[in-house]
């Protein structure tokens, strides 16, 4: 098989053999497999992928089961699957445990199947599990251009919460706005507070004024830090307001939370793609074989949503 792979910071193709489904796993045909932040910080040699995971790119994926293992009975072959991987999504055939795997809703094609897992999964699991988002709540989205940031808006507004995102490009912002958000400069959000949840997605430089724009008893939950990882804090504003800081990361978990994380995500998350309610916007799609130009214009960035390799 091919598969995509990060060599001195260079994207490669390179041929693989083909893997083997092992005790409740299947082997998939992987169609498409969205790019992520966490590719190009695997790219720079930052992110690891953890341990018996391939060293293969790709955290996401959809395709077709073509095989199952020894006791794998949740899907049957030819079933249409999407799910977060360790690493591996973005080749030609991935082995996944079918407990991390969803089915993909009639309604989604390849690209937007191939987008959707990692993003609304780790928006999901950052509002609602960690930071217990409720409805009429305010809630504040930092970085809403990029995948998980469209996928939050969404999620934030589907669940009654009074969503405002900060975009950085103007040229951006009315495509952030008619996913249901009041959109702001990043330096002008506090007019919307106080704000019961914060969505991190920028790093260390917001969070002094994420702690002074929070409600009483808020929850700052952080997922990206792409802008920094460290900055001070004052403790006396923290406890002042009751707060909540908390973080997460998808995978680097143990497959019971994993698969506790998908299964919620099909709960809840699934019947609003399937009916339209929530989208993955797919800004560009790029062949295999285009693979250096997709991660180009990943990094590149000026886009609302999501990037995403068809293989």
């Amino acid at each position: 098989m091919l598969a995509v792979a990060f060599r001195d910071g260079e994207v490669l193709i390179e041929e693989r053999p083909d893997p083997v489904a092992g005790a409740g796993e299947v082997l998939v045909r992987v169609r498409a497999a969205g790019l992520n932040g966490a590719d190009l910080l695997q790219r720079r040699g930052g992110y690891p992928p953890p341990p018996g995971a391939p060293d293969t790119a790709g955290l996401e994926l959809a395709g077709e089961v073509v095989a199952r293992g020894p006791g794998a009975a949740r899907f049957a072959e030819r079933d249409r699957v999407m799910g977060i991987v360790g690493g591996g999504g973005q080749a030609q055939l991935a082995v996944v445990h079918e407990r991390q795997l969803m089915p993909v809703p009639d309604a989604l094609d390849w690209p937007h199947a191939g987008g959707a897992p990692e993003v609304f999964t780790t928006a999901h699991d950052a509002l609602f599990t960690q930071a217990r988002l409720a409805p009429g709540e305010r809630l504040l989205v930092h970085g809403a251009a990029g995948g998980v940031g469209t996928a939050a808006v969404q999620l934030g507004a589907a669940a009654g919460a009074r969503v405002t995102a900060t975009v950085r490009r103007p040229e951006l912002r009315e495509a952030v706005r008619v996913l249901g958000a009041a959109v702001r400069d990043p330096q002008e959000f506090g007019q919307d507070g106080p704000f019961d949840v914060v969505l991190e997605l920028v790093g260390a430089p917001n969070l002094a004024a994420n702690l002074d724009a929070l409600a009483t008893g808020g929850r700052i939950a952080v997922i990206g830090v792409g802008a920094g990882a460290q900055a001070p804090l004052d403790l006396r504003v923290l406890m002042a307001k009751r707060a909540r800081l908390m973080g997460s990361t998808l995978r680097v978990r143990p497959l019971e939370e994993k698969a506790l994380a998908a299964r919620a995500v099909e709960r809840q998350v699934l019947p609003l793609l399937a009916d339209g309610r929530v989208e993955v916007p797919v800004a560009a799609t790029f062949p295999l074989e285009a693979v250096q130009d997709a991660y180009a214009r990943f990094a590149d960035g000026g886009y609302v949503g999501k990037i995403v390799l068809l293989l």
